[in-house]
């Protein structure tokens, strides 16, 4: 049985909710990730701030209104999403792959004892994916 454990990234940037909505948008624009966890001074996983949730917090904050707060302004914990489904370093990489799909999630934070042990992302599997094809392909062309 392959595990989760085997393709998750461990090296994972985190912020807290202290942190800003700049914060999160330079940190996914230098290092190029998509999803960050967020972790509270306990080091435990309690969010999840998405490029998309970024976008979309900044999309709204575009106004010419006096009220309207910068990117700086805005907390991550505002933004983030709380309620997150996890998975265990030893989890099967098929079931994991399923629960991406069917819940059409980005990333899976990897979680032991309510600590974040990584994250797999949907594109884990494309690599996992394509270093299969490449496989096949090469077997095919041995067989020939």
């Amino acid at each position: 049985m392959i595990t989760v454990d085997e393709i998750m990234t461990t090296d994972v940037q985190t912020l807290t909710t202290g942190d800003s909505l700049a914060a999160a948008a330079r940190l996914m624009s230098e290092r190029g990730f998509r999803h960050i966890p967020i972790l509270d001074d306990s080091q435990a996983l309690i969010g999840l701030v998405s490029q998309s949730d970024v976008l979309a917090a900044s999309a709204s904050n575009l106004s010419s209104e006096p009220a309207a707060r910068g990117p700086g302004e805005i907390r991550i914990g505002e933004i983030m999403t709380r309620d997150l489904a996890t998975v265990d370093e030893r989890a099967n990489l098929r079931q994991a792959a399923l629960h991406l799909q069917r819940n059409k999630f980005g990333c899976l934070p990897v979680v032991q004892n309510g600590k974040l042990r990584g994250i797999v992302t949907d594109s884990d599997f494309v690599a996992v994916a394509i270093n299969l094809l490449e496989q096949i392909e090469l077997q095919d062309i041995d067989e020939a």
